[in-house]
């Protein structure tokens, strides 16, 4: 029995020139084609839990300490800590 072969769509996106630059400097900083990092962009932002898919943990974990500056460390860790003891 034959395989089928899948037909593979070609899609076009058009978006704003600065935010196609953004792209690609980022995908160049990572050393990955563009639109790998459309990917996973589109993944993170449809993943409703976002912390599975986490490629650099330590990245995430700085993005998530920017957002809370105003708690200190030890409050962030508890925090941490409180959320794993859960289950969630």
């Amino acid at each position: 029995m034959a395989k089928a072969v899948l037909k593979k769509e070609k899609w076009t996106l058009s978006f704003d020139s600065s935010l196609k630059d953004a792209v690609i400097r980022e995908a160049r900083g990572k050393g990955v084609y563009p639109v790998n990092i459309l990917e996973e962009m589109v993944r993170e932002k449809f993943n409703p839990y976002g912390y599975t898919d986490v490629k650099d943990s330590v990245a995430h974990v700085r993005s998530i300490r920017k957002k809370s500056k105003g708690v200190s460390t030890k409050a962030f860790l508890d925090e941490i800590k409180k959320w794993q003891k859960s289950g969630s």
